[in-house]
Order: C-alpha cells, then sequence, then structure tokens
C-alpha cells in the first residue's frame, strides 16, 4: 500500500501531510485570537499571577498533548478522543467526548469569526464573520492540503506580529521589572481560573490527532508533531506574556481591551497599532480555519457510528474530504455568528475542551507499555488537571457545560434504549 487512503476501503481519506504540515496546523489552531484575548480576563482573575495560570495551563496542556499523541499513534483514525474512548473505555465515553468536542469548538468556531469581524470592520462585525465561515469552509472543501498551505501563511503573519510586539516593548523605556511581582496578589481560586481560561489558548493540538487518517506514517509523524507544536506556542506565550506586562503591569493589563494594541501605544509605537490589529484578525481566521477542519472529522467519525446522521460519513471522491459534514459545520456556525454574540461561548468551550481531553488522559492509562503508554504521572495529571480547571472556571461556563453534556447523555441513552428495545 501507498498510505494515500486509510483503512476502510474507497471512502477513506487521503494521507497526504507530513510533519511540518501537522506542526503548522498545530500552531495555527493554537497560536490564533486567543493570546489577543485571554491576557486580559486571565489577568483579571489572577492579577500578578498570570504568568503562574500559564505555567500551570502549560503543564496540563502537556500532559494532554502527550496522552492525545500515544493514542493518536495507537488510532490514527479521524476523531481523536472520540476514537480514543471508543476504543479504550467504551461508546459511551467516546460519545461523551465527541459530543463535547463538537458542540463546544461549534461555539468557539463563532467566536472566532465574531473576532475577525469586530478588528476587520467593527461595525459590521456579523456581516464579516459569516463571510469568514463561508470563505473558510470552501477552502476546506476543496481539500485539506490547501488548508495547509494558507495555514503556512496564517503561522507566519501571527509570529510576526507577535515578534514586533515583544521586541518593541522590551526595547522601550515603559518596562518595569516590578511588574512581574509573580502571584503575590493571587487567590488560588484565582490562579485555577487564569489557568483555565489560558488553556483555552493551548487546545489546538488536537487538531493534529483529529487529522489522523490524513498524515503520512502516522505513528512517526503525530508524536512528533504534536508536542513541537506545543513547545513552539508556549515559548510565543510566555514572551508575549512577559512583554505585556513588564509594559501595562497587572492592573493595566486586567482593565484592557485590547492588551497587545494598549502595550504597543504604551511603548510608544502608535504605528505598530494597525498591525497588531491585522494580526488578531489573521490569527482569528487562522484559528477558524483550524476548527473548522477539526469539528468536521470529528463529525465525521461520529456519524461513521451513526451517533450522527450517517449521511455526515461521505467522503467527497475528488476532493478526498468529509464534504457534507464540512458543509453543515460550516452552515451552523455562520448562522451562530450572524445571529449570537458568543463572548460566553468561550468559557463553555474551555469547559468542553477540558472534559474531552479529561477522556483522553483516562484513554492513556489503559494503554500498555507494548502500545506506547506514556509515563505514569502523564495521564494522572492530566486527569486531575482537566477537571480541577474545568470546575474553576466562571460558574456559568461550569453550569450551562454541565447542563449540555447532561443532555448529549440523555440522547445517547435513549438511543440505546431503543436500539435495545428493538
Amino acid at each position: 500500500m501507498d498510505g494515500s487512503a486509510a483503512p476502510g476501503g474507497p471512502a477513506g481519506l487521503r494521507r497526504r501531510l507530513g510533519v511540518s504540515d501537522a506542526v503548522l496546523i498545530g500552531l495555527g489552531s493554537m497560536i490564533g485570537a486567543g493570546i489577543f484575548a485571554a491576557l486580559a480576563p486571565a489577568a483579571r482573575a489572577a492579577g500578578s499571577g498570570l504568568l503562574a495560570g500559564l505555567a500551570l495551563a502549560a503543564v496540563v496542556a502537556y500532559c494532554n498533548a502527550t496522552s492525545s499523541a500515544r493514542l493518536a499513534a495507537r488510532y490514527p483514525s479521524s476523531g481523536g478522543t472520540y476514537v480514543y474512548g471508543r476504543e479504550r473505555l467504551g461508546p459511551f465515553w467516546g460519545y461523551l467526548a465527541g459530543w463535547s468536542f463538537v458542540v463546544g469548538k461549534t461555539a468557539s468556531c463563532a467566536a472566532m469569526a465574531l473576532t475577525v469581524g469586530s478588528y476587520v470592520w467593527p461595525g459590521h462585525a456579523h456581516a464579516v464573520a459569516v463571510a469568514a465561515v463561508v470563505a473558510l469552509t470552501a477552502v476546506n472543501y476543496a481539500g485539506v492540503h490547501k488548508s495547509a498551505l494558507l495555514t503556512r501563511v496564517v503561522v507566519a503573519l501571527v509570529l510576526a506580529a507577535l515578534a514586533a510586539v515583544v521586541v518593541t516593548t522590551l526595547a522601550s523605556g515603559a518596562v518595569r521589572a516590578d511588574r512581574l511581582d509573580i502571584g503575590a496578589d493571587a487567590s488560588v481560586g484565582g490562579l485555577l481560573q487564569a489557568a483555565g481560561l489560558l488553556f483555552f489558548a493551548f487546545a489546538g493540538y488536537a487538531r493534529i490527532a483529529t487529522l489522523g487518517e490524513e498524515v503520512r506514517d502516522p505513528a512517526r509523524t503525530i508524536p512528533r508533531a504534536v508536542p513541537i507544536a506545543l513547545g513552539i506556542t508556549l515559548v510565543v506565550y510566555a514572551a508575549v506574556a512577559v512583554s505585556v506586562l513588564l509594559v501595562l503591569g497587572p492592573d493595566g493589563l486586567a482593565a484592557s481591551g485590547a492588551p497587545l494594541t494598549d502595550a504597543a501605544r504604551a511603548a510608544g509605537a502608535a504605528w505598530l497599532v494597525p498591525v497588531v490589529r491585522a494580526g488578531a484578525a489573521v490569527a482569528a481566521l487562522g484559528s477558524l480555519l483550524a476548527l473548522i477542519l477539526g469539528v468536521s472529522r470529528t463529525t465525521l467519525a461520529m456519524a461513521r457510528d451513526r451517533h450522527l446522521p450517517p449521511a455526515l460519513a461521505a467522503v467527497h471522491p475528488r476532493f478526498g474530504v468529509p464534504h457534507r459534514a464540512e458543509l453543515l459545520v460550516g452552515a451552523v456556525v455562520a448562522v451562530l455568528a450572524a445571529t449570537a454574540d458568543v463572548r460566553g461561548a468561550i468559557g463553555f468551550s474551555s469547559f468542553g475542551v477540558l472534559v474531552y481531553y479529561a477522556v483522553a488522559n483516562a484513554a492513556a492509562r489503559t494503554l500498555t507499555p507494548a502500545e506506547g503508554r506514556p509515563p505514569r504521572w502523564v495521564p494522572v495529571v492530566g486527569l486531575a488537571g482537566c477537571l480541577l480547571l474545568a470546575f474553576a472556571l466562571p460558574p456559568s461556563a461550569v453550569l450551562t457545560g454541565t447542563a449540555v453534556l447532561a443532555a448529549g447523555a440523555v440522547a445517547y441513552a435513549l438511543r440505546h434504549g431503543r436500539a435495545g428495545r428493538g
């Protein structure tokens, strides 16, 4: 076999992505609008403990990345933790992971689309958001390789904008070292909530795992791509957070609506403001691109198992993509972007993603050494960390997330109850 098709016959997806493509898709998912938006609410929650919250979020993200990479190498098929939970823990846990991912990330797609609109044309944010969803759905429909090529451009532009902010602020006279008094005024609850909010900005490496049927040599490619993408992202986030704190301080950062542009102004670099605004819009586009890609692949996997309508499992004969799933996801996100204020969906999305990774870590604990089990502490710390951060989020996010997951569990029980009686 040449590896161009996944197991399962002619309906399999084409394997065209190498390590560099997979890393770039992960970077495009993580280095997105989160870094432009998550710093201020994290500073409000933890004050000068922001950097400690970032470190905690990174530890949990590392555990999740390691568990996900080992599982993805063992089960290189579309669906990510939906597949891992199903195979290692049972059908219900796989379903719950898939449900939390699809629902939470669909809301996150709408949030990213509206972020694009708010930066590109604030007075017409909803219209721009819908246009962005339509355009990126078309890119994904034309084939994942084109998505990877576009992601290269997005990542390069965003990294250039962030690098300009870091260099300019650190070289300015507005820097004060005493503003890095880490954690002096942070409570434990505030630190955990900041970590949960900042985790939202890391939660993109699952996109590599959900593309399991489309990477070459997945047993080698996925375990290499995930930690590389995560490590690069952590370095970038830490540099940005330190530079912004040094210029604005924790109080100034907490009060800021646009921290990176405010940091540029405080550093006396007004010329950098439009660059940052453009970078934020491009970053949100990159996140939206990868989110639509990942949600459609999990939808495909759940449709194959008839947890969602089987028609969504169709793969386009020419482009080799789950075209019906992509069109449905794009349509739902477009409706949300046109009608909803999804700021509250960020907290719900974080809750859903943390539940998703909790299932991944529980599944990784069941791997044997022969199956590539990670160090024993990794899934234990990852599972505990995910649950701790999930329930430390704002109460509205916890209540909404719990209610939606419960609704999904009830739907599963009713469906299987009818199947049992039949």
